[in-house]
C-alpha cells in the first residue's frame, strides 16, 4: 500500500505574505522617509516624534483602506464572472463541456480522454472545474478583502514603529543617521524573511528591499534639507 504523499506548497502562502511583506515594506519605508525628511530640515526631536506617529497613523489607515478596495474590486470582478459561467452552464451545459475538454486537450492530453475528464468533472462539480480550469479562480488565488486589509494595516504599524523606536532612544545630533542605518538592516531583515516564506532568492530579495528603501530615505531627506535651508 502507497504511502499518502502530502505536499506543503508555498503558493498557498501568497494572499497574506503579498499583504504582510509590503505592509511593513511601506512602514519602515514611509515612516523613515519621513522622519529623515523632518529630521533634515532641522526639526527638533518632538516634531520628528510627533510626524512619525501621525506617519505611522495615517499610513496603516491608508493602507487597510487601499488594500480593502483594490481586494474588493478583485472579489466583485470573480464573482461576477463566476455567476456569468453558472448562467451559461444553465443555458448550454453541452457547450460548456466542450469548451472544457477543449481547455485539457491544449494542455495536452488526447481528445478522448479531455473529453472523459471534462465529463467526470462536469458531474462532480461543474462551476468549480471551470472556475478553475477555465477562470483561473482557485481557493488559493481567491481574494480575501478583510484578511488583506487587517493584515497590511498590521504589519504597515509593526514596520512604522521600529525607526519611531529608534528616534525614541537616538541622541539627537545622530538621530537622521541612527534611524536611516537601522532602517536599511531592518528593510534587509524583511526581504530576508520574506524570500524565505516564499521560497524565493534570499540574495534578490534583501538587496532589492534595501535599494529602494535607501533610494527613498536620500530623496526625502535631500528634500529636508532644501526646505529647511528655505525656511
Amino acid at each position: 500500500m502507497r504511502s499518502r504523499h502530502r505536499e506543503g506548497h508555498l503558493v498557498r502562502r501568497i494572499g497574506w505574505l503579498r499583504a504582510a511583506v509590503l505592509g511593513a515594506n511601506d512602514g519602515i519605508v514611509s515612516t523613515a522617509s519621513l522622519i529623515v525628511g523632518v529630521a533634515a530640515a532641522a526639526a527638533t526631536k518632538s516634531d520628528v516624534l510627533l510626524a512619525g506617529v501621525a506617519g505611522l497613523a495615517a499610513g496603516a489607515m491608508s493602507m487597510a483602506a487601499g488594500e480593502y478596495v483594490s481586494v474588493s474590486s478583485q472579489s466583485d470582478t470573480e464573482r461576477a464572472d463566476l455567476k456569468r459561467e453558472t448562467a451559461e452552464l444553465h443555458a448550454n451545459p453541452a457547450a460548456e463541456e466542450d469548451e472544457l475538454a477543449g481547455i485539457y486537450i491544449a494542455r495536452g492530453l488526447g481528445k478522448d480522454l479531455a473529453q472523459q475528464v471534462a465529463q467526470a468533472l462536469m458531474k462532480r462539480d461543474a462551476l468549480g472545474a471551470h472556475a478553475r480550469d477555465e477562470l483561473g479562480i482557485s481557493e488559493i488565488t481567491t481574494a480575501r478583502p478583510i484578511q488583506a486589509a487587517f493584515t497590511s494595516a498590521l504589519t504597515f504599524s509593526a514596520g512604522a514603529a521600529l525607526p519611531l523606536l529608534v528616534v525614541v532612544v537616538s541622541p539627537a545630533p545622530f538621530l537622521v543617521g541612527a534611524v536611516a542605518l537601522s532602517s536599511l538592516a531592518y528593510l534587509a531583515l524583511l526581504g530576508a524573511v520574506g524570500a524565505k516564506a516564499g521560497g524565493a532568492n534570499l540574495v534578490t530579495a534583501t538587496i532589492r528591499v534595501t535599494f529602494w528603501g535607501a533610494i527613498a530615505m536620500a530623496v526625502t531627506a535631500g528634500i529636508g534639507l532644501l526646505i529647511g535651508k528655505a525656511v
